[in-house]
């Protein structure tokens, strides 16, 4: 059985300022918000988080979607337990170009015995256009 934690945006922050790996990516996301299942996060597209039409990548977009719901649900009570992913899908609407800032905004949906749903909505900061809608299904580690 794995131990609950609850999280807050200077953990997720600490992490992401010493992250190795994958999570090195996600160095320039800022978490704004992190409480009871919600997570608002922020992001300037930069070249690095590009594909080769200079928009926001795919994977970089489903990485977001990823990790912003993982904060969300460790946030919400009785989300607080090691999760792994089961399904995640991703709608395309809209490219972000190099330069753009990005709103990310997961929401814990429900959280069960053994699964909790997620959706996440990519944003473009200014305009508030949809760029990216996100569902995500993780099991819980209990």
């Amino acid at each position: 059985m794995s131990a609950p934690v609850r999280i807050g945006a200077q953990h997720i922050a600490k992490h992401l300022k010493n992250a190795k790996g994958h999570d090195q990516i996600l160095r320039k996301v800022t978490v704004v918000h992190l409480k009871d299942g919600y997570c608002h996060a922020e992001m300037n597209v930069s070249e690095e988080h590009t594909n080769s039409l200079g928009t926001l990548h795919g994977g970089l977009s489903a990485t977001l979607v990823d990790n912003v719901s993982s904060w969300a649900l460790m946030s919400h009570a009785g989300g607080e337990y090691p999760s792994v992913s089961v399904e995640m899908n991703m709608t395309y609407l809209k490219g972000a170009k190099i330069g753009e800032d990005i709103k990310i905004e997961a929401n814990t949906l429900k959280v069960g015995k053994t699964l909790a749903f997620l959706e996440v909505f990519i944003k473009n900061k200014s305009s508030g256009d949809l760029l990216v809608k996100g569902a995500h299904t993780k099991f819980l580690l209990r």
